[in-house]
């Protein structure tokens, strides 16, 4: 089932199967994280002991749930689209059919989620900068400062390498970025990793960051329910405000009164939930036999 958000921020997904998803996070004791795509291990992760941030490890083997999207769906879509709001709507929907039908590659699972346009407020645009500077396949991203690299603070992980701004896919991105027509980028929240996890169009990302400016995302994340709970509270303001608006109240009061609900709304409607981990089989042992075998000689830091 499938519901637009109020003030057109995005979907609202309710999924009835599968219980367990192709992709999906795993956790063991001690901070220990591993995300699973099907049979296949595409990162390892481990919580510092102060929960001051997460290291990480790539392993190369991710793939993106969606189909690849060539140039000439992205021009059908910007042809569609009466302005940018309705050609969000429509990658929305589109991105959305994809993730139902991922099958082994994709995190939908039984439950609700949202899919929303925009970064959520509490990002920080200028982390933009610094993601095809800094991209190692191993390394660690900080929640709280604590002396820790600057560069380390930042709000999107790529599941893979990011390609240079001059390689081929690239050039070819790059072109759809000046013709103001480059599909959205799909991020999907881990709540325990604290960070926003690329899932496609890594090649996107690096085009529009190399034509001046970070790319649209998709965010697609668990329902919070909070979020659930403001969703009735916008619905009843909805109907209040018609009510206002037929006793012919004046415009410049509704005005005031929507927009300032309408701001401080938007987050908590689209506020990311927890993200469901299921059990490492075969517990930290299991996890600490993939580190060495996956990602040998990594530091996953001095936690026991």
């Amino acid at each position: 089932m499938r519901e637009t958000l109020p003030i057109g921020l995005g979907v609202s997904l309710t999924a009835a199967a599968p219980a367990s998803p192709g992709l999906r996070v795993e956790a063991a004791g001690g901070g220990r994280l591993l995300i699973r795509q099907a049979e296949r291990i595409v990162l390892l992760a481990r919580q510092g002991a102060r929960h001051h941030g997460v290291r990480y490890a790539r392993t190369g083997d991710y793939r993106s749930p969606l189909p690849p999207i060539t140039a000439a769906a992205a021009r059908r879509v910007q042809e569609a689209s009466p302005d940018a709001a309705a050609r969000a709507m429509r990658w929305t929907h589109r991105f959305a059919d994809w993730l139902g039908a991922a099958d082994q590659d994709g995190p939908l699972h039984r439950g609700r989620w949202t899919l929303a346009a925009g970064m959520p407020g509490w990002s920080v645009a200028t982390h933009w900068d610094r993601l095809t500077r800094v991209d190692p396949d191993r390394g660690h991203v900080t929640w709280f400062g604590y002396g820790d690299p600057d560069d380390d603070v930042r709000d999107v992980l790529p599941m893979r390498r990011l390609a240079p701004a001059g390689h081929g896919r690239v050039r070819a991105w790059r072109r759809q970025a000046r013709a103001g027509v480059l599909p959205p980028v799909l991020l999907w929240w881990v709540s325990g990793l604290q960070t926003l996890v690329l899932l496609d169009g890594h090649d996107r990302t690096v085009a529009a960051l190399a034509e001046g400016g970070p790319p649209d995302v998709l965010v697609l994340a668990p329902t919070d329910q909070g979020a659930d709970r403001m969703r009735h509270e916008i619905d009843g303001y909805v109907r209040r405000m018609r009510h206002l608006e037929a006793a012919d109240v004046p415009a410049a009061r509704l005005a005031v009164e929507s927009r300032g609900l309408a701001e401080g709304a938007a987050e908590a409607v689209r506020a990311e939930g927890r993200t469901t981990a299921w059990p490492v089989r075969g517990g930290s042992r299991e996890w600490e036999r993939l580190a060495v075998r996956l990602a040998p000689g990594w530091d996953t830091g001095s936690r026991p």
